[in-house]
């Protein structure tokens, strides 16, 4: 069944004072193209992400957004800068001195000075949060999956309607092609009989046109082609192997069979069946633009 490029999914996983919280958006696109967001201390992951993602979809716009958390004791470093605090408090004596001031300097206040105390993020446990990046990730996977499914069904419904449509269009076709040879011998022998008055009609001569114009309005081979391509389409709908770049050429196919017809058959009743089949093409070009 085909699936379509547009779909959210979402999923979340803690473990060990590590929380992580994932989003997923797709859209159309022409190939499998990656938006990836990752905090600057989680740039490590952003491989093995792509991997699975690859793995996992063909074609579309991806963003993967991440929020992650690590509540752990110790994920945090605090360093004290001792040879600036020093300082700090060696001014601050030389004041004390200098203006009699009563020296009321506390660790609290020496720890608040700036500078004096960095905290920066703890080494991150590279496997342990690539085990619960991978838990959130398969489970937005299979989320975003899923709603693709959902709307790629949709999409199939309605383009294997419009397949049918344009079947029995070129059913239509295929019934009047041979009348229009017909009409053509009858209208081609009034106008010689009014050229020719009571003069004998050359029977062979007539037979002749008639068999050139037979000739030149010939569209057995398209027809044809158009109900192979509709088969394809068809079955294409139904395989599990991503469908959207042959559905792609098998409509331009299509669009280009009508318009051969519309060119050959010199017959408004069929140029009118091949304007509906190409209005009904162009429907079916624009749902397979969101097919995976």
């Amino acid at each position: 069944m085909v699936s379509s490029m547009t779909g959210y999914g979402q999923g979340s996983a803690i473990c060990d004072g590590r929380e992580v919280f994932l989003e997923l958006k797709s859209v159309n696109h022409r190939y499998l193209d990656l938006g990836i967001r990752l905090p600057r201390h989680l740039g490590f992951l952003e491989d093995q992400i792509r991997y699975q993602l690859s793995k996992n979809f063909n074609r579309g716009h991806i963003d993967l957004y991440i929020k992650y958390s690590n509540k752990r004791t110790d994920a945090r470093i605090i360093t004290v800068d001792e040879d600036l605090l020093a300082h700090y408090i060696a001014a601050a004596h030389k004041v004390a001195e200098r203006f009699t001031l009563k020296d009321n300097f506390m660790l609290t206040n020496a720890l608040q000075l700036p500078e004096v105390t960095t905290i920066s993020e703890a080494e991150e446990d590279h496997e342990a949060v690539s085990s619960l990046i991978v838990e959130a990730l398969t489970i937005a996977m299979e989320e975003l999956r899923q709603m693709r499914a959902a709307e790629g069904k949709q999409l199939h419904f309605d383009i294997a309607a419009r397949l049918k449509s344009i079947f029995g269009i070129t059913e239509n076709i295929t019934k009047r092609a041979p009348i229009v040879v017909d009409e053509y011998k009858v209208k081609l022998s009034e106008r010689i009989e009014k050229l020719i008055g009571s003069a004998e009609l050359d029977a062979s001569r007539l037979a002749a046109e008639v068999a050139l114009f037979a000739d030149r309005a010939s569209i057995d081979e398209e027809i044809i082609r158009l109900k192979s391509h509709i088969a394809q389409m068809e079955a294409t709908l139904i395989s599990d192997e991503p469908a959207g770049r042959k559905l792609e050429f098998l409509v331009q196919e299509l669009n280009r069979e009508f318009n051969t017809i519309g060119s050959k058959a010199n017959d408004t009743l069929i140029a009118n069946y091949v304007l509906e089949g190409k209005c009904e093409v162009e429907k079916i070009r624009e749902q397979i633009q969101n097919i995976e």
